[in-house]
């Protein structure tokens, strides 16, 4: 039943994937306003920095669709307005809304991490409800399913008659799933900036798998642009936090860490480019390693701290 949308509308020409988009900003928005208190940051800082980061996010978003889409606006600029049909991508909005903040953070002169810790619980529960705007929009599916045992939602989507991976959905839980575990460990975080970080680690692995499963994704060549980006932010995060280790007294162990990571990713991550197919399994193996390896430094700063 639910395998096609009744509609893309709400009603009349209001399109349900405008509406998501704004409700996932409302909700963040909501959770923004109680982490502001918790955070101690003065009042008013959430709606502040929303006049900053919500218009930086949404441009961001669209032109970093419009840059690898061009072919799709070359002949009529005009459509790269109509933001309702589709076309956001989730990195340019982080992206966009990260500049965004970081122009608030310079004139009020509050420090970028907490900003960005004060924003970070927030961003994951918003792409779990606007990823729901891909599937009455009919985007943002994977690869066909052939087994007929599989040709069910929320497993698949029926797109003009046959059956495709439902990629957004899959995300959209992940991303619920991001969620509750930063609303469980941020209270457990030690330095400013740090949920933000463990933010990006934790979608930034579950999107390097999900992204080798969709048939419709943003290329740099033969390369899936998201997947790029992704790894980068799981391997920056991981070197952040390795750094903090070393530099904390603990001798060679985060550097063996270090190596253990290259070792078990290089490879994957190497044959996942040459093959140029986006293949979801051979991503699986650095979107573990990673994450572990990241929490397992992490967990070696906070220990050190602890005993100093």
């Amino acid at each position: 039943m639910l395998a096609v949308p009744y509609s893309r509308y709400v009603f009349g020409t209001l399109p349900w994937y405008s509406v998501l988009i704004v409700s996932g900003i409302c909700a963040a928005l909501i959770l923004a306003f109680r982490e502001e208190k918790r955070l101690g940051l003065p009042k008013d800082t959430t709606v502040d920095l929303a006049l900053w980061v919500i218009p930086f996010g949404i441009i961001g978003a669209r032109l970093y669709y419009v840059v690898f889409q061009w072919d799709l606006f070359r002949n009529n600029p005009i459509e790269i307005f109509k933001i309702w049909q589709g076309g956001l991508a989730i990195y340019g909005g982080v992206i966009g809304g990260l500049i965004g903040a970081a122009v608030y953070s310079r004139m009020r002169r509050i420090p970028f991490s907490r900003l960005t810790d004060l924003a970070a619980p927030g961003l994951p529960l918003a792409q779990a409800i606007g990823r729901w705007g891909n599937y009455f929009n009919m985007e943002a599916y994977g690869a066909p399913i052939i087994n007929p045992a599989w040709q069910f939602f929320p497993a698949g989507v029926l797109i003009k008659g046959s059956w495709y991976m439902a990629t957004f959905f899959y995300e959209s839980m992940w991303n619920l799933t991001v969620f509750i575990l930063l609303m469980l460990t941020r209270r457990r975080m030690r330095r400013p900036g740090d949920a933000f970080l463990w933010y990006a680690m934790l979608y930034g692995a579950g999107r390097f798998v999900i992204e080798g499963f969709r048939t419709d994704s943003l290329m740099l060549g033969r390369l899936r642009v998201s997947q790029l980006l992704s790894l980068g932010l799981c391997v920056a995060v991981f070197l952040i936090f390795s750094l903090r280790a070393i530099h904390s007294g603990q001798g060679h162990t985060p550097i063996a860490a270090i190596v253990i990571a290259a070792v078990l990713t290089l490879g994957p991550v190497a044959a996942l480019m040459l093959s140029g197919t986006g293949s979801a399994v051979l991503t699986l193996l650095p979107s573990l390693v990673l994450p572990l390896c990241a929490l397992y430094t992490y967990r070696m700063t906070s220990s050190a701290a602890t005993e100093v």
